[in-house]
């Protein structure tokens, strides 16, 4: 459910209005006229819930609204924009709101707290309302909504036509063929006259007036006005941030922290010198990879415990290496067949792409991964030819992944995080990001450096920024304790990220290391009763453990292969790299 850093292949999906989010407009909601004082954000009007639209959002107890803001909060002749919202009710005696932020940058909070009500309720106690919402850039119904760039699928098809942009990086091993690397840095060029172009392509379509006020900053300064609204002007903010949402939360508590209500950071991205290589003027993709190889690890570890009788791309005797050297050898044949004709169905970038990089973010996605998509993309790898090399046949492959032939045509994500990025420099060329990616892969990550198209290279080359951005400090006194959560095991914010936003508040910061393998700690299947009884006492007691050193179990009563739970594979996990 939640985004990292890292984009997919852009897809199908193209939308222009904003066509009302209840039921009926008229009664449903009422645009809120919201005060334009830059340093709060003081709304002076309410929201009124209704019925939200059962098309988009199917559990009836869940109500919907929409919230004006003015796009500049320093500039209010700018002109407004609005917020689509989605509420679940306390189903106890009402303390206040919670506000869910669900990442990405991109995730629409109207689709994930319909997939997570219940578990925030309980999460809560029941005693608050939790309130989540579409930020700007985000979706079809708030305004600003998606950034498009092109103006349909083949358009964008077409652009992109015999690029990386599309097939991937084609490399085996970790760049340990000089070929592989001289065939990448032939492309910066061309690539970067692509990007730049499309850089422009962004700026004339009508989505690009509003690039300049999509941003954290305002995100933050849209959460302060939203709390005032619900819950009173200077009232404590209480706020769950997931993956992009912990850069939400840690912009808002550097901005407002005398407004810190019980903030839960969860999945969480470095503070901003991580985010943000001030040398190298662009995002620090390597620091975000230092765990997702050990996430692979894991899937092979747990396939050999399971054999043969429960995961498909293991072999009778098979140790955690030895399901690797067969992952391998796909990608190896993948790469090959791709060197000899270019017009092959499935490439290896694709591969480490589409299939590999999505199912590291939830244990349960592996069984799928590795029981269907692999064993059937392997015969068709081994077996690629030009004969096969139809486009009737990609298609064929490519929905193995559960994707179509692109995934997002929106440019949602870059949007919303380069405007957050420092200004252009003038290391920030095409061949350094290539260079970047080769260093990464052959001394840090070398399953996932390669990845591309790769949304944290995007910044270098993105055509606006923020009328607002916030550089820090991070570490302010805050007029409430908050609680850090990470996973040991997290393919896109690795637990030093949580670590050090932890150690940069002190004693103002509980910090909980979750022993799972997965992107954020409501990824974990079967969850945990540890870290569960820890946010309940927070959230309703404002209680938190002492120091920045417990470490919580899963439950035992998930297995992701047959016999196979999670403590099982950290124990079984191979040393070294793979």
């Amino acid at each position: 459910m939640f985004l990292l850093l890292s984009s997919i292949i852009p897809a199908l999906s193209f939308h222009s209005s904003n066509s009302p989010l209840p039921s009926s407009a008229s009664s449903a909601s009422t645009i809120a006229n919201i005060g334009l004082n830059c340093t709060s954000g003081t709304n002076i009007s309410t929201i009124q819930w209704g019925p939200c639209d059962p098309t988009l959002v199917t559990n009836p107890s869940l109500l919907c609204g929409f919230f004006d803001i003015p796009l500049d909060y320093y500039d209010p002749s700018i002109g407004n924009g609005r917020l689509a919202l989605i509420k679940a009710n306390a189903t106890g005696e009402k303390r206040g709101t919670f506000f869910m932020n669900p990442g990405g940058p991109g995730v629409s909070g109207i689709e994930a707290l319909s997939a997570t009500s219940d578990l925030l309720l309980a999460q809560t106690g029941g005693l608050y309302d939790i309130v989540s919402w579409d930020p700007r850039g985000v979706g079809s119904l708030s305004t600003p909504g998606d950034v498009f760039c092109f103006a349909s699928a083949a358009d964008y098809a077409s652009f992109w036509n015999g690029t990386i942009e599309l097939e991937g990086i084609n490399m085996i091993g970790n760049f340990t063929d000089q070929q592989d690397i001289d065939a990448l840095l032939s492309q910066a060029d061309n690539m970067q006259q692509k990007y730049d172009e499309l850089g422009v392509r962004c700026q004339q379509h009508s989505d690009g007036q509003y690039l300049r006020y999509i941003g954290t900053a305002a995100t933050v300064r849209d959460l302060v006005a939203m709390a005032d609204a619900l819950d009173g002007p200077g009232s404590p903010i209480n706020l769950i941030g997931l993956s992009y949402g912990t850069i939400v939360g840690s912009w808002f508590l550097g901005m407002f922290p005398e407004r810190a209500g019980r903030v839960i950071l969860d999945g969480v991205v470095g503070p901003q010198a991580d985010i943000f290589d001030p040398e190298l003027g662009v995002l620090g993709w390597p620091s975000q990879l230092t765990s997702s190889d050990d996430v692979y690890k894991g899937v092979v570890t747990a396939c050999a415990l399971a054999g043969p009788e429960g995961c498909a791309f293991a072999s009778v005797g098979d140790g955690p290496l030895d399901v690797h050297d067969r992952v391998q050898v796909m990608l190896k044949a993948a790469h090959d067949a791709q060197r000899a004709n270019a017009s092959v169905p499935l490439t290896s970038g694709q591969l480490r792409t589409q299939a590999f990089w999505p199912s590291m973010y939830s244990m349960t996605s592996w069984p799928d991964l590795m029981n269907i998509t692999l064993p059937q993309a392997e015969q068709v790898v081994l077996a690629e030819s030009k004969s096969i090399a139809t486009s009737a046949k990609r298609s064929e492959i490519l929905s193995l992944f559960k994707r179509g032939e692109f995934s997002n045509v929106t440019y949602t994500t870059q949007a919303i995080m380069c405007s957050d990025a420092p200004d252009v420099t003038a290391n920030d060329t095409m061949h350094n990001v290539f260079e970047i990616i080769v260093s990464t892969s052959q001394n840090l990550s070398h399953m996932y450096a390669s990845q591309w198209p790769a949304t944290t290279f995007s910044c270098s080359f993105w055509p606006e920024r923020a009328v607002e951005r916030y550089a820090g400090p991070f570490n302010k006194t805050l007029s409430h304790n908050i609680l850090v959560i990470g996973n040991t095991y997290d393919p896109a914010t690795p637990f030093h990220g949580a670590k050090a936003v932890a150690d940069g508040f002190g004693d103002q910061a509980a910090l909980v290391r979750l022993n799972v393998f997965g992107h954020t700690s409501q990824t974990a299947p079967g969850g945990s009763s540890c870290l569960n009884d820890i946010i309940l006492a927070y959230t309703t007691n404002g209680t938190l453990p002492d120091g920045h050193d417990t470490v919580c179990e899963v439950d035992d009563t998930f297995e992701v292969f047959p016999g196979v739970n999670t403590r099982s594979v950290i124990a079984n996990l191979p040393p070294g790299s793979v």
